[in-house]
């Protein structure tokens, strides 16, 4: 049985990557923040007593602040695969709290680094790059586009990239990057453009709201379904050489067209409700991104099924129904036809962990 350690497991990536490994057979270990409110929605429904005889999930409470702490947390689990999903991943944000999103964006994944090195540097290292390093560069870009980060994130996630291939090079690690472009899921954070979008058409259609206040609308991004990077993501860790990736469609769309697609899925005029709000501008902006995905065609045999319109679909028709309302329809329809993998691998692994918390409240 293999081992592995994500940090970030709360997050959207993380929950799916826990669900995928867990249909492996792996033993699955999760680093948690400790808050005074319950942060673990997205991995309820697989979370399991770590009492269990068959546990296979475990979540660890601690932060990216301490080498130390990383360093025994190594130690003690010995994973055999480290998945290094946490940070502070708004962009927009970054800019209000540069110094808090280097210290945990760029200094974690060095701390994570140093702890794989010392304890023997036998753990596979996987860290969650992102398109935005590219920021200013032309489009479309890959791994041997130049960085040119626009945001605090993209600039500690450039220092989190390089350090890895430092560490893979220097001291002979086998540490990769997966430079991820935009991709969405149910699961996104609210924050997010994408959700803000669905969740204020869902607000919309209730009655509870008639506004939706954005920023930059002519701003291009390649977007992709989560679940499916969440594959190549593990793909990446079990390719024969440590190797980088970029990962992304190599489809640009603005959000403006996201926009106009999903209010017009949803039956709506977005004309009538979206608003400009200058306090939602970044300082600085990367207009263009959009993957050249050919190296993880080739050498991964990777390419994403759920494609710009069928996204939408699934976002509006998840929100939609998480405000109880009907949904269109098609997003179901489209995951059944193009990801059913997923929806048996999520299911099994329920199925399973079910069964178990039921034996364990009969005894």
């Amino acid at each position: 049985m293999k081992k592995a350690l994500i940090t970030g497991i709360t997050g959207q990536d993380g929950s799916y990557l826990a669900e995928l490994l867990l249909s492996k057979g792996y033993e699955v270990h999760g680093i948690v923040r400790r808050a005074s409110t319950f942060n673990t929605h997205r991995i309820d429904h697989i979370y399991q007593d770590p009492n269990e005889p068959d546990a296979k999930l475990f979540l660890h409470h601690g932060d990216l602040f301490s080498t130390e702490w990383i360093f025994h947390l190594i130690q003690s689990v010995a994973p055999d695969e480290l998945y290094h999903l946490a940070a502070q991943s708004h962009v927009r944000v970054s800019f209000d709290i540069p110094e808090y999103t280097g210290e945990v964006t760029g200094l974690g994944t060095m701390r994570l680094l140093e702890a794989v090195r010392r304890c023997g540097g036998k753990t596979r290292f996987y860290q969650a790059s992102s398109s935005e390093i590219f920021g200013s560069a032309a489009p479309p870009q890959d791994e041997e586009t130049e960085f040119r980060p626009r945001s605090p994130y993209a600039a500690a996630k450039a220092y989190a990239h390089w350090m890895t291939r430092i560490y893979r090079e220097g001291y002979g690690l086998y540490a990769v990057n997966g430079i991820l472009f935009n991709h969405e899921s149910p699961r996104r954070g609210e924050t997010f453009v994408t959700r803000k979008v669905t969740r204020a058409i869902a607000a919309i259609l209730s009655g509870k709201a008639d506004s939706l206040f954005l920023g930059n609308l002519d701003a291009k991004r390649d977007w992709g379904y989560a679940p499916e990077y969440v594959e190549a993501i593990w793909k990446i860790l079990q390719h024969d050489r440590p190797d980088d990736f970029a990962l992304g469609t190599g489809e640009a769309h603005s959000v403006k067209e996201f926009v106009e697609g999903a209010f017009e899925y949803a039956g709506l005029d977005w004309t009538r409700h979206v608003k400009i709000s200058e306090r939602y501008r970044r300082p600085l902006e990367a207009d263009n991104l959009v993957a050249n995905p050919q190296k993880a065609q080739e050498k991964l045999g990777w390419a994403p099924k759920v494609g710009f319109r069928d996204l939408i679909a699934i976002l509006v028709d998840a929100d939609l129904e998480l405000a109880g309302l009907q949904s269109r329809g098609a997003g179901k329809a489209i995951l059944q036809e193009k990801v059913p993998h997923w929806n048996h691998w999520q299911n099994s692994v329920t199925r399973v962990l079910q069964a178990r918390k039921g034996r364990a409240a009969e005894h």
